[in-house]
């Protein structure tokens, strides 16, 4: 009887165990469950908080760099304040009598470039050259100041517009006038070089030859698309001798479709693009011109033709025999080529030029035409000149 009761405390005891170490081990095990539940989420959210500090961090970051870039683009838009267009509209007479007061006038006290006093003219007449009896008045007025010893600079200080005129001015005419050298035949025919200060560009035709012009600046064209003509034309002969307006360098040489075959000159300053177009079929310009050649004002640079208007080089698809010139200005070299590119009607400039054209004489041998009586422009004298000149004695 007593092992019976022994025997069943003994089983008792180990089921007392038992259970108490089951709920322990339940509750340890929810213990657990809570504890790693807890820190899950604890880090769960601190992965949360970390990505969004990230978030807001890289945020911040893109938002500064974006401001900087609006900075930075703001900058240059504000250094890049550059002229945009012009309506170039001062007419042959006041060309002339402002160029002929420079030249007399060089090298004494009273002396006003021709630019200061087309300047001073526009900024009194709102940039008109219509009226000659007003050129003349406003011309005549800073001559009589200059005269009386008045410095420019106070003459003009009140006059708001006049440096918005002068840099216009200084773009369209500012490698023309100035010191040169040239041959001249003297008493005995014999050619001398002689120092000179005044016109040292030329018309583009060279002297002796025939054309005919009038104002077509902006009629309509249509050829490819409807647009509106920029340039001047020159209605002559096949062969006609083209004379460079400027000293300067070749940007552009060869076909274009709707300029044929065509040069582009740009003046020293890049302030100025001549260019010549529809040249000879066969023969449109002087046979060692290149890209980067450097020519000087009365060079003799192509010839006279009708060519364009077809994607095929060297095809005559103009009717009338012609010599299109065309002048763009730059004041900022992303307005060369693009849709913000400004072209002037040289019209009345072209008709100042012809008071001085170049003489030429034609190689029997090379059937080439040449400049007869050769120049020095100290603009030049830093770029190495291209053309053979060995023509010449």
């Amino acid at each position: 009887m007593k092992k019976v009761i022994i025997t069943d405390l003994l089983i008792l005891a180990v089921f007392g165990s038992t259970c108490f170490w089951s709920v322990k081990k339940d509750r340890l095990t929810a213990l657990v469950d809570k504890i790693l539940t807890e820190q899950t989420s604890e880090d769960e959210e601190i992965l949360v908080l970390t990505s969004s500090n990230l978030a807001k961090k890289n945020g911040q970051i893109e938002e500064t760099q974006m401001s900087e870039n609006a900075d930075k683009e703001s900058e240059e838009n504000t250094t890049k304040d550059y002229i945009k267009w012009v309506d170039f509209t001062v007419s042959k007479f006041a060309l002339t009598e402002s160029y002929e007061y420079d030249r007399d006038t060089y090298g004494t006290d009273r002396h006003i470039s021709w630019i200061d006093l087309l300047a001073w003219t526009a900024a009194h007449t709102g940039g008109k050259f219509g009226d000659d009896r007003t050129v003349c008045k406003c011309m005549e007025e800073l001559e009589m100041e200059a005269e009386a010893g008045k410095k420019l600079e106070e003459l003009t200080e009140d006059l708001e517009y006049f440096p918005y005129y002068r840099e216009v001015y200084e773009t369209v005419l500012g490698g023309m006038v100035g010191e040169y050298e040239i041959e001249e035949p003297d008493a005995q025919g014999r050619k001398v070089t002689q120092k000179r200060y005044g016109l040292k560009a030329f018309h583009p035709i060279a002297k002796g030859f025939p054309y005919t012009d009038y104002d077509d600046f902006g009629a309509s064209r249509s050829y490819g698309y409807r647009r509106e003509h920029l340039g001047h034309d020159m209605m002559g002969q096949v062969g006609t001798p083209v004379v460079c307006v400027e000293s300067g360098y070749v940007e552009a040489l060869g076909w274009n479709q709707y300029g044929g075959w065509r040069i582009g000159i740009r003046s020293f300053d890049k302030k100025r693009y001549y260019y010549y177009a529809h040249l000879r079929q066969g023969f449109p310009y002087q046979p060692e011109l290149k890209e980067g050649s450097v020519v000087l004002a009365g060079d003799v640079i192509g010839y006279m033709g009708h060519t364009g208007y077809s994607t095929k080089e060297d095809v005559n698809n103009i009717d009338q025999t012609h010599l299109h010139v065309g002048m763009q200005l730059i004041f900022d070299e992303s307005q060369k080529d693009s849709d913000n590119e400004i072209w002037i009607d040289c019209y009345q400039i072209m008709g100042f030029l012809y008071r001085n054209q170049s003489e030429t004489a034609r190689n029997d041998e090379t059937k080439e035409w040449r400049r007869i009586y050769e120049m020095k422009d100290p603009a030049a004298e830093k770029y190495e000149r291209t053309l053979d000149f060995s023509m010449y004695p």
